[in-house]
């Protein structure tokens, strides 16, 4: 399964592309129009001097007048010359200076645009349930935020001004140039609107191919992500699939680079031709000043040395502008790509989002009384929840009285489980130990997550303290709800920094005091640099006992109302969870915890246990009824803590040997 999402229904059309692009700007419209004016002011004065120029030739250097019906070349207006030299260079000083102005206002814009886009799309994705990350990769996301958006800076700083002044360029020419000689300008513009038909084409075909090619950057992003993360490495090298790994990147790396081959040719033939006409065209336009000269026969031209001079230069500035927009509509086009995958996801809904009327609520405030009420949940076709088979069920009637079907009801074969929970209905009072148990698969990750409304419920209702969850603001439900898993994470930062996660105003003392409620404290000072110790990537310098009970001092600073435990000992050795088991203890006093467990050392403690299979509750009781019950309960005790060695903790010892506690609590019961 790659995990990745469902591509978009169809490509977003250019012009609503184009609202949104230029909605990024909506902000900063003085900027914006700062900008425009200076364009206009440079590129305006940009076309003083060559009509100057005509000027210096026909009337300062070589002023001249009729004689007897012919030209007569007079000596140069030397105070008309100095005038019009001084006013070239002002204009050029002045204009120069403008556009370091115009520069600077022009980044600014665009590099706030940009950090808003990139705080935009990060906050959106913070805001998008859990749902959305366990069907997409990390790569992919990545790829998103670094590749996508940088991808666009250019155009955003310098397209849109480059364009804009490309255009008062191009018109101010252009009216210039008719002035002078309308003939010649036709000439000049002749083939024009066929290089702008094809830059059209190969605008489209370029818009493709970069699509093309971020998918591939995403792609190797994820490759990256994956393999050369602590986890993909360690797990290559004990399968020795690191050539595999390898051989994978170099076709993905090879893709990419072939497309960015044909990315940066795309057009480049046309661009030739085109300059190859740009840069000939003044020679064509001495030819046909020498045909209209040649044909007045000594009479006085409409075509003069000046007319040709200002003309060649004024043609400069017409085709650089023509040349560079033929380029930008190209570039645009592939910018339209990646500002279409950038608003992809920009425009995914927020599935899990406060009520306009949600409560907010104090985590001092919240009981802790958990109860689920008819609860049907499943996951969108498609994606997968936490279980890693497929989701299968009995077709068989719903379980009377919330007990097993007797051995000789016949079962009819499985089929695929049209939910992930099926009619649960459970209470866990304030305070009390609650265990959840039932096979992989059967629905007990799922209900850790509806609670904290990591999901919502498809149908049926999770309460808290009475109030539906949807109810709370989920700010409220983070700051009274805290959960600790089989895997932990830790950033790759400093102990205090993992800690201080769950409270970022916390002292040292209360960093100590909850290190040391989890057993860890002595740990953390041994190391070289006490609490400032970083704990390497994903927290691989500690062990997994070590980690864990980071992760308990981290809960243990948050102080929850609420606490859940998703198998957070199954994957530890013993004595690392008589660790762990002592650290979570005191955590357990005085708020509600749920528990899932693997382990019968948990479930000796609970005061309420419930036995989930194929997403329903089958059972619920404590631990000595459920065995007198001999339902599903007892079967499953059988089966995992029968058949060897485990251990139990209990206020007085931790013995249970060969499924008999020798020493038990009377909450806990011998079997």
């Amino acid at each position: 399964m790659s995990g990745k999402r469902d591509k978009p229904s169809g490509r977003v059309p250019n012009r609503q592309l184009l609202r949104q692009t230029t909605g990024l700007f909506k902000a900063h419209r003085l900027g914006v129009a700062t900008i425009a004016f200076l364009v206009v002011i440079t590129a305006g004065a940009g076309v003083v001097n060559p009509v100057l120029i005509k000027v210096v030739f026909d009337t300062a250097l070589f002023p001249t007048k009729t004689v007897g019906g012919k030209p007569v070349t007079l000596p140069p207006v030397v105070p008309l010359l100095e005038l019009l030299v001084g006013i070239m260079i002002g204009i050029t000083i002045v204009t120069g200076a403008i556009g370091v102005l115009q520069t600077y206002v022009t980044n600014r814009v665009g590099q706030r645009v940009m950090e808003e886009l990139r705080n935009r799309l990060y906050e959106h994705l913070q805001g998008m349930s859990l749902r959305f990350f366990t069907g997409t990769r990390t790569g992919e996301i990545q790829s998103r935020l670094t590749n996508d958006v940088g991808g666009i800076q250019s155009v955003v700083t310098d397209t849109a001004t480059s364009l804009l002044s490309n255009v008062v360029t191009l018109l101010s020419t252009l009216v210039a140039m008719l002035f002078l000689s309308w003939q010649l300008t036709v000439l000049s513009l002749a083939i024009t609107p066929l290089f702008v038909f094809y830059t059209y084409r190969a605008g489209r075909v370029r818009r493709q191919i970069t699509m093309q090619a971020q998918e591939s950057k995403a792609e190797i992003s994820a490759i990256t992500e994956e393999t050369l993360s602590v986890s993909g490495m360690l797990l290559a090298k004990v399968f020795g699939r690191g050539p595999e790994e390898v051989t994978r990147f170099r076709k993905e790396n090879h893709r990419l680079a072939n497309l960015a081959i044909r990315q940066e040719m795309i057009g480049r033939a046309l661009f030739a031709v085109i300059g190859a006409f740009f840069s000939s065209a003044p020679a064509l336009v001495y030819l046909i000043a020498g045909f209209v000269i040649s044909s007045n026969h000594g009479h006085p031209s409409p075509i003069t040395a000046g007319t040709i001079v200002a003309f060649t230069t004024l043609q400069s500035r017409l085709f650089f502008p023509i040349g560079s927009m033929l380029s930008v509509s190209i570039e645009i086009q592939a910018s339209l790509a990646l500002f279409e995958r950038i608003f992809d996801y920009l425009k995914m809904p927020h599935d899990i989002v406060d009520r306009p009327d949600a409560r907010v609520v104090a985590a001092n405030d919240i009981k802790g009384d958990v109860r689920l009420k008819q609860v049907f949940f499943r996951y969108d076709r498609g994606s997968y929840g936490p279980m890693s088979e497929p989701i299968v069920r009995p077709a068989a009637a719903p379980i009377p009285n919330g007990h097993a079907p007797d051995e000789s009801d016949p079962v009819p074969n499985e089929i695929r489980r049209d939910w992930a929970l099926e009619d649960v209905s459970f209470d866990v009072k304030p305070g009390q130990l609650a265990a959840i148990v039932g096979p992989s698969g059967a629905g007990k990750t799922t209900i850790s997550y509806l609670i904290p409304r990591l999901y919502d419920v498809t149908k049926g209702a999770v309460l808290l303290d009475g109030i539906d969850v949807r109810d709370y603001t989920i700010a409220s439900l983070a700051g009274a709800i805290s959960m600790v898993t089989q895997e932990t994470y830790l950033f790759h930062a400093s102990v205090r920094r993992n800690l201080t996660y769950a409270k970022p105003d916390a002292t040292q003392e209360e960093l100590e005091a909850a290190a040391r409620a989890a057993f860890i404290h002595d740990r953390i000072v041994a190391l070289d640099e006490g609490y400032d110790t970083l704990v390497g990537e994903r927290g691989y310098r500690m062990s997994g006992g070590e980690k864990q009970r980071l992760a308990i001092a981290r809960v243990v600073l948050k102080a929850p109302r609420v606490l859940i435990l998703d198998e957070a000992t199954s994957a530890l050795d013993t004595t690392s969870e008589r660790l762990v088991q002592a650290a979570l203890e005191p955590l357990l006093t005085g708020r509600t915890t749920i528990a899932i467990a693997h382990r019968l050392s948990t479930i000796l403690a609970a005061d309420v246990i419930f036995v989930i299979d194929r997403g329903r509750l089958l059972e619920q009781g404590t631990h000595a009824e459920l065995l007198r019950r001999g339902g599903a309960y007892a079967k499953v005790y059988e089966q995992q803590f029968q058949g060897g060695r485990v251990e139990a903790v209990c206020e007085d010892g931790m013995v249970l040997a060969s499924g008999e506690v020798v020493a038990a609590t009377p909450a806990a019961p011998a079997a």
